[in-house]
């Protein structure tokens, strides 16, 4: 009997993943492999479920490529909370015959995928193809993870027809995008989109009160004003809720969590809170400015995929197939100077959370410097001459109140 492949999708949708599948699939059969496409994740498998499973063939997945979504669908359901959830995975995985596993996910889909290969005593091959929107996995030479290329692009589509309505109606718009704790998405669709200002999570230590998020949107608005433009796009990663002083910022600790522990930052209304907050600062100053929040994560989660993402997908899922037919397991395939390389679990884990490190925008880059650069923020230099005159009139102060509250936010 010829031995079987299971294939896995975790996490939250991405652009790519039939590409992964279609590719892994294909290369598996060719093998002389047989090939399982395991439904919502870990969630049946988890309980010792065998029927949620589909054998791919390659007429299934011959033209999936193009597609959004997962034809596999995916779930957030965590087997490590629970050791016997974990062994019964594993059980339920050598009862169907399977001697490989191919993960595609993010963090927690990877830390889960290492648990596996660990539990199963290295009976049951495991590697790992890394997937998020986010881009914060510590891939090699600057690669992006798969999807974020897509979801950037439209993302940038839809936030230029904001900024067109911006400019049309006069009026601020809010968009809230997706970036847990690194802020690649929205700083790569507000730079692509040429918005007005982004916000990300980098930018802000730890514990920062929400005020001063407050006055880095208020700010570049007053600052606007000031050069005779009353409208504008802010692009702000969602992430910057787990940055948040939980004592001006109360909600965070009321939010229910996932299965992997993290706030589900679905639930928090960032982008209701900031509009209020503002138009609130507004009122104060006498200014009327329509402020509208737009949620803009979702749309592109399961976008069909750019030509970059598809070609790379192809690659990772051939590549995870090549490195389990050559005896290797146990890591995360990626690309390095053009060829397949595979991360291992132990050199990627951080050792003092047992989760694969994160990628973090590099705000001393000169890529973050010349997105910061054209954005519209309060500069130091700002604070000094007829500008400061100007800003401090349209908010009711005097240039020393002005410039005491909000140098905190100033840029260089």
């Amino acid at each position: 009997m010829a031995k079987t492949l299971g294939i896995v999708v975790g996490g939250g949708p991405a652009p790519g993943i039939n590409g992964v599948i279609a590719s892994a699939t294909i290369e598996a059969i060719n093998r002389g492999l047989r090939v399982l496409g395991f439904y919502d994740g870990f969630k049946w498998l988890a309980q010792g479920d065998p029927e949620h499973v589909e054998e791919l063939t390659i007429d299934r997945v011959s033209r999936i490529h193009t597609e959004g979504g997962s034809i596999l669908r995916t779930s957030r359901v965590n087997p490590t909370k629970d050791p016997k959830a974990l062994k019964t995975v594993v059980q339920t995985l050598k009862k169907l015959g399977v001697s490989y596993l191919l993960t595609i996910g993010g963090d927690d889909t990877a830390y889960t995928a290492a648990k596996v290969y660990e539990a199963s005593g290295g009976a049951i091959a495991v590697v790992h193809v890394p997937k998020t929107i986010d881009n914060d996995l510590p891939l090699p030479d600057d690669m992006p993870t798969f999807g974020f290329e897509t979801a950037r692009h439209v993302g940038m589509l839809l936030v230029q027809n904001l900024m067109e309505d911006a400019r049309t109606t006069q009026r601020w718009y809010l968009a809230i995008t997706m970036g847990r704790e690194a802020g690649h998405l929205a700083l790569g669709i507000g730079k692509a989109a040429g918005v007005t200002l982004t916000l990300i999570p980098e930018e802000f230590e730890e514990g920062v009160p929400f005020q001063r998020i407050v006055d880095t949107l208020l700010a570049a608005i007053l600052k606007r004003k000031a050069q005779g433009k009353d409208y504008g796009v802010a692009v702000v990663a969602e992430g910057i809720v787990e940055k948040l002083d939980p004592e001006t910022f109360a909600l965070t600790q009321e939010v229910p969590r996932d299965e992997h522990g993290h706030i589900l930052l679905s639930e928090v209304p960032l982008g209701r809170i900031l509009k209020e907050a503002l138009e609130n600062e507004l009122r104060k100053m006498g200014i009327r400015t329509r402020i509208v929040e737009q949620e803009i994560g979702y749309v592109f989660r399961s976008a069909r995929p750019l030509a970059f993402d598809i070609e790379y997908t192809r690659n990772l899922g051939y590549g995870a197939v090549k490195f389990l037919m050559q005896g290797g397991s146990g890591a995360m395939i990626a690309i390095r100077r053009g060829k397949l390389h595979p991360l291992y679990f132990e050199d990627i884990m951080d050792p003092q959370t047992g989760r694969t490190r994160v990628r973090y925008v590099n705000i001393q880059s000169e890529s973050y410097e010349v997105a910061l650069h054209y954005m519209i923020r309060l500069r130091k230099s700002d604070l000094e001459g007829d500008l400061l005159e100007k800003m401090a009139h349209i908010a009711r102060m005097t240039p020393e109140e002005f410039r005491k509250r909000f140098e905190p936010v100033a840029v260089p």
